[in-house]
């Protein structure tokens, strides 16, 4: 028993050894017009809603549909709204979710680099 466990320890010893390393996120990408961005997002993020009329103000309180595609397509990117954390920490992108409803997605939620998606 003990030879089997020490074997096994060592196979996982020399798997972690040989893992990749993590890559860097790509960056989202426009269609051809320009108008989409494209970007890996966690499969089911919540889409929030906007906050009255506005669409420049998400509501962080109020989830109006979830993203189960992946990659997904944002209109655009927001800063300085309500915190999200990471590494932009007011950031919200604006999308239509999978039930048709518009809103934004965290920037938490999306693993590719959002810089380059256009200003709201």
């Amino acid at each position: 028993m003990g030879a089997i466990l020490a074997a096994a320890a060592l196979s996982l010893g020399i798997g972690a050894a040989t893992a990749p390393s993590a890559q860097a996120a790509t960056n989202c990408s426009p269609d051809s017009d320009g108008i989409r961005w494209y970007c890996n997002n966690v499969s089911g993020a919540a889409v929030y809603g906007i906050i009255g009329n506005n669409h420049a103000y998400p509501d962080p309180n109020t989830i109006v549909g979830r993203m189960y595609s992946n990659p997904s397509w944002f209109y655009c990117k927001l800063d300085g709204q309500a915190w999200v954390g990471g590494p932009h920490p007011t950031r919200w992108l604006m999308t239509v979710a999978d039930n048709g409803q518009l809103g934004f997605m965290k920037d938490t939620a999306i693993y590719s680099e959002t810089n380059p998606v256009r200003n709201c």
